[in-house]
């Protein structure tokens, strides 16, 4: 800016000394700062034509000069000002760009930002750290269901084998005893239930997902509901000596997709029962708190571990105790009844003590 006020200055200058030669500038400054004064002499007016410098005129004209002067170099400073910022602007939005790019990338570290964007980098890495907790989470997700395939694969051959063999044996000795046939085909529809039970969880393998979850929302006897289902697990229960007990009061309604409510009670009963001792009594409870209904189911078995027990209502997540051929699931019973009960604005724990575990849920009414 200096150097161009410096240039300016020797061009004017330059061009008032090349002027006053060719008398541009001289007619000029005569013309307008310099007053003629006509006297009469000896009779004749004008004879005498005195000249003044017009030093109002001068005065005017400096400050006219001086006004547009500073407005010139205060709209080239603006100009330049701008420039200057719009540039420096332009890079820090490619730097801060590269940054944005660089936190979906992995195992790339954040690049410098400009001076005074501390908190905004601060920021950055935590997004990227949220991000690469999430890839880690869905990796570790993908894993377990690529584990839960395989495992499944290999337990669909156990009863497969199973009634395929005792199919054999029945069809090689017609005239076997009827005792003996009937243990055989009891066996055989035994396994063959477990084999429907498999494939079914391959089903919910495929096709959970249940973020689009549409709720048909109507009243329900959560009373009538549960007895219901603990009417419906009596041949599960009979087997190892294994009661359910239902405490719900009567008249307990509340708002809520009928068939999904009883998809979460039947996952957590189904737990209960894999897990509970033999001989043992499963309790399950509701009582209304407030505009809340708080449903327990209460089993007498080995305890979770509490690392295990915020894990348990993973997708794809079962207890190391359950890879049996009996019990094993895919680990999807407690995930789906999570986000069936999120998705009713309600909630599901675990406590798990030496003597018992509960499993809690609450909905609102």
């Amino acid at each position: 800016m200096v150097a161009g006020a410096i240039v300016l200055s020797i061009g004017v200058l330059f061009l008032l000394d090349k002027g006053i030669t060719n008398r541009f500038f001289a007619d000029w400054i005569y013309n307008n700062f310099i007053l003629e004064i006509e006297h009469t002499y000896q009779g004749i007016p004008g004879a005498l034509v005195e000249t003044q410098f017009n030093w109002h005129a001068m005065k005017r004209f400096l400050c006219i000069a001086f006004v547009a002067g500073a407005a010139a170099i205060a709209l080239l400073s603006c100009l330049i000002y701008y420039g200057s910022a719009k540039k420096k602007s332009r890079q820090i939005m490619d730097q801060i760009s590269n940054a944005m790019r660089q936190v979906l990338l992995p195992d790339q570290n954040l690049p410098a930002l400009p001076q005074g964007y501390e908190e905004f980098k601060l920021q950055l890495m935590q997004l990227k750290e949220m991000e690469q907790h999430s890839r880690q989470l869905a990796q570790a997700e993908t894993q377990r269901k690529s584990d839960l395939i395989t495992y499944l694969a290999h337990d669909l051959k156990t009863p497969l084998a199973s009634v395929i063999g005792y199919l054999c044996l029945l069809n090689e000795a017609p005239d076997m005893p009827e005792t003996q046939k009937e243990k055989y085909t009891g066996i055989a529809l035994q396994k063959a239930y477990r084999l429907e039970e498999l494939i079914n969880e391959f089903f919910d393998i495929t096709r959970f997902n249940l973020q689009s979850l549409v709720l048909n929302q109507s009243k329900i006897d959560l009373s009538l509901m549960l007895r219901q289902m603990a009417d419906e697990f009596y041949p599960m229960l009979i087997p190892k000596g294994r009661k359910a007990v239902v405490h719900v009061p009567e008249n307990l309604v509340l708002t809520g997709d009928a068939d999904k409510l009883a998809r979460v009670f039947n996952n957590v009963l189904k737990n209960a029962i894999a897990y509970s001792y033999e001989n043992s009594v499963i309790d399950i409870t509701a009582v209304q708190r407030g505009r809340t209904a708080v449903i327990t189911f209460t089993d007498c078995g080995d305890p979770i571990p509490p690392q295990k027990l915020d894990t348990i209502f993973e997708k794809f997540y079962r207890l190391d105790s359950a890879r049996s051929a009996d019990t094993g699931g895919a680990g999807l019973g407690l995930a789906i009844a999570k986000e069936i009960v999120t998705a009713h604005g309600g909630m599901i724990s675990a406590e798990s003590k030496p003597e018992y575990t509960v499993f809690t849920v609450k909905l609102p009414l």
